[in-house]
């Protein structure tokens, strides 16, 4: 596929810049984001997101199958890790080449590499080419990303962003649905792979629509009449450094021997002058305003994936739910992450939004506690999909407000390095907290739980329920950690 230079693409007059945030787009009429000036743009790119949404949700349902049957069900973590651990490179490569160039090709790069991976994942033959075939959707992932934050930034005025990333959300609503019940069934009656070579198909809609609405409205660089900046080698080596430190670390997490000791060192190493170099000063210690946007991301995003990774194996083979009926338990999530972000966005609760935030991590934590009830007996099983739609809306509410507050935090020039950091945050707490929970469910037997279709066919195995009790309930303090983390999101004291 060739990919459209924007230096050459970008014909249409620009938009001017509003009198508050320099370079960024206004309305000449009060349009929303579906007006004629942004319709186009707001279809493409949300459709963009929707792709993404049917795959997170369509693929982990097939995963405790997939993991199964390529005998790596001690590697169910890494299966999910893997597309973190690699999508951190790809946000710091993206985040310097939207600034530079404009955000159209590191999102058409972006989208080609994701189905590319689907199709790696679905072809396997062995668990690590499984693996490998994730990491390489990660790179498409964590490319496509934050090349949407720096459209939002560029595109859409400060007043319209939080519409658009409500609408982000929504476009969870039908994946949510309509994923994990169309997943259970073609894999229960075609096979786990045909969910991933399908998938593919649906790159096609977003990038007829999306590409043509970015290349008129937000291509080339912030300025175009300044010099163009270079590359900054020091960052994507320090990018690098990110991803194969955390991959060390869950490497280390999964072997548990004393010889594990040395990757864990060397990630380490690798680990802490990344972070240092790659997220805003005072992030590690909640610093009033940016950086504690950026670490809230990271926390809430790593807790509640960590946790959520684990509930379709669990349901699978320590309740006897078929992949089908374990996917559809979540389903209810997606739209009530959507209401989430629709509430976050009303202008009225602008000046509640640090409360909001904090509210909304104190219901990931309780949804996140109340998810291994469901190991004793007598715990109805749609308790899950109750506490787990009350999750949902907790982030709904929190990822939404971090995005919104980014953005408006941030000058049009660092928006594609900001965007960067807040997504470093978020996929690096994926992977470390999946990397910690991964070791403690394998440690407690996690990778004897059974075959998924032999659970299915005797009920519920039930023989290893601590190994899930270990991974839920610290991602729960985690997501408590949070709820302090939001009052600090306001830069005054």
């Amino acid at each position: 596929m060739t990919v459209l230079e924007p230096r050459d693409a970008d014909v249409s007059p620009r938009p001017e810049a509003t009198d508050d945030i320099p370079g960024a787009a206004v309305d000449p009429a009060p349009e929303g984001v579906l007006g004629r000036s942004y319709r186009a743009l707001s279809i493409g790119i949300v459709s963009v997101v929707f792709l993404i949404a049917f795959e997170a949700t369509a693929v982990g349902t097939a995963m405790p199958v997939a993991a199964r049957e390529l005998h790596g069900i001690p590697l169910y973590a890494f299966a999910f890790s893997a597309y973190f651990t690699t999508s951190l490179f790809a946000m710091v490569l993206s985040g310097q080449w939207a600034d530079r160039r404009g955000p159209l090709a590191p999102l058409a790069a972006g989208i080609s590499a994701f189905g590319a991976g689907l199709l790696l994942s679905g072809t396997a033959g062995t668990m690590w080419m499984f693996i490998a075939g994730r990491a390489v959707q990660g790179l498409g992932g964590g490319l496509v990303i934050v090349a949407l934050y720096v459209v939002i930034s560029r595109a859409y005025p400060e007043r319209l962003r939080p519409s658009i990333l409500a609408a982000f959300a929504a476009s969870w609503v039908i994946p949510s649905v309509v994923g994990p019940l169309a997943s259970g069934s073609v894999t229960e009656h075609l096979g786990w792979r045909w969910v991933f070579v399908g998938i593919p198909v649906l790159v096609v809609f977003p990038l007829a629509l999306a590409l043509p609405a970015i290349r008129r409205t937000a291509s080339g660089p912030a300025d175009p009449s300044a010099p163009a900046v270079p590359y900054d080698r020091r960052r994507i080596a320090l990018a690098l450094g990110i991803s194969l430190g955390a991959g060390l670390l869950q490497y280390a997490g999964q072997e548990r021997n004393w010889f594990s000791l040395l990757p864990a060192a060397a990630g380490f190493a690798l680990l802490v002058p990344a972070i240092r170099g790659l997220l805003p000063p005072g992030t590690g210690r909640a610093a009033r305003g940016l950086p504690s946007v950026v670490l809230l991301r990271g926390v809430a995003a790593g807790s509640f994936i960590a946790a959520e990774s684990f509930v379709p194996l669990m349901l699978v083979t320590q309740r006897g739910l078929s992949p089908t009926m374990a996917g559809l338990s979540l389903a209810a999530g997606g739209g009530t992450w959507a209401l989430g972000s629709y509430v976050q966005s009303r202008p009225r609760l602008e000046p509640h939004r640090e409360r909001l935030m904090v509210g909304g991590m104190v219901l990931v934590a309780a949804a996140i506690a109340a998810a291994p009830t469901v190991l004793i007996d007598g715990v109805p099983v749609w308790t899950v999909a109750v506490a787990w739609a009350v999750g949902c809306f907790g982030m709904g509410v929190v990822i939404a407000s971090t995005s919104v507050l980014l953005l408006k935090l941030s000058a049009p020039e660092e928006a594609g390095a900001n965007s960067a950091a807040l997504q470093i945050s978020d996929g690096l707490s994926n992977v470390l907290l999946l990397a910690a929970g991964g070791a403690a469910f394998a440690a407690l037997g996690g990778g004897a739980v059974g075959a998924v279709h032999d659970a299915v066919e005797a009920g519920a195995s039930g023989s290893h329920p601590g190994a899930f009790a270990v991974v839920f309930l610290p991602m729960a303090g985690v997501a408590l950690v949070g709820a302090w983390v939001a009052t600090r999101v306001r830069t005054e004291s």
